[in-house]
């Protein structure tokens, strides 16, 4: 039987194909795409959302817009990464499918209350507003989740948005916080992990070479947002975050990690944002993640290319 998730996203290029990857794995069922604001506002995440489910002919996949704040600051987004679309690179029609009448937030909690408890799974890659909203509105729901494999924070690596931050921990770090201390069942994919997983020249050629509208998208959209990750890191390629999410439900076994303790950092102005994470098991802080660490890269882009080829 398929592993039933609800993909809540902010795309984002990466995000594309995070989601295109979900698209193209019967493992998986993909029960909706919420929305969240984060690496642009929301109009455009739901907007580009669509987009990517037009691409592929799943119009049967809802798309429903969420939180468009985060819960107590105010946005800060990406458009120096991602363009001022988000999903800046190659030039797609806007979507004719409509956004869902419902809530994101709404359709997370009925979802979770209509399925066997244990079934669903969560696979945040932005902020998690959406989520620590829902499990704010409807406590009931937190025991029936699955589990959370989220896109996010970092250890070594530290911080691409400040010093000391990951980007879709920074943009709402007292989401984060409460569903940290949820008591789910929490994967954590970080920028340790995603930082191996670089859309070198060739893995972007191996696209291209597909040979279909997708993988010229996919290597429009790598082309694209690389530059930036280039220039600031010096490095043969763009980190391939959010297809990572996907990766570890389809392939865990090409990544590697420790359940430690990770907490969000709220109160600090220098560290806000920061994942605290005790990764050499310093404290007795009940570990409450498993923290990635990392990611056999080579077998990662083998797969997701393997996989964008059935699209």
């Amino acid at each position: 039987m398929a592993r039933k998730i609800i993909i809540d996203t902010d795309p984002g290029q990466d995000d594309a194909v995070a989601i295109l990857l979900a698209m193209a794995s019967p493992e998986l069922d993909l029960l909706g795409l919420t929305c969240v604001a984060g690496n642009v506002p929301l109009a455009l995440t739901a907007k580009n959302a669509r987009i990517i489910c037009e691409l592929v002919n799943r119009t049967d996949v809802p798309v429903y817009a969420g939180c468009d704040t985060p819960i107590a600051r105010k946005l800060v987004t990406a458009e120096h990464v991602h363009g001022k679309t988000g999903l800046d690179g190659p030039t797609l029609p806007d979507p004719v499918m409509p956004v869902q009448e419902q809530h994101a937030v709404d359709f997370i909690i009925d979802t979770l209350r209509a399925a066997p408890a244990g079934t669903v799974t969560l696979c945040p890659l932005g902020p998690l507003t959406n989520i620590a909203t829902a499990f704010d509105r409807a406590p009931d729901i937190v025991d029936r989740v699955q589990e959370i494999v989220l896109m996010g924070g970092a250890y070594f690596e530290v911080g691409n948005i400040t010093p000391a931050a990951e980007f879709n921990i920074f943009v709402d770090p007292e989401a984060a916080k409460a569903v940290f201390a949820a008591g789910v069942p929490l994967v954590v994919l970080p920028l340790d992990v995603t930082h191996k997983a670089l859309t070198t020249q060739p893995r972007v050629d191996a696209f291209r070479n597909l040979g279909t509208p997708v993988g010229q998208a996919v290597a429009e959209w790598t082309g694209f947002f690389e530059r930036f990750d280039k220039e600031k890191y010096g490095s043969a390629g763009a980190p391939l975050h959010d297809p990572c999410v996907i990766a570890y439900l389809l392939q865990p076994d090409l990544f590697s990690g420790r359940h430690i303790n990770v907490e969000i950092e709220t109160a600090s102005d220098l560290t806000l944002g920061m994942t605290v994470a005790d990764w050499w098991r310093v404290t007795d802080r009940t570990p409450n993640a498993l923290f990635i660490g990392d990611v056999d890269a080579d077998g990662f882009f083998a797969m997701l290319t393997d996989r964008l080829a059935q699209l």
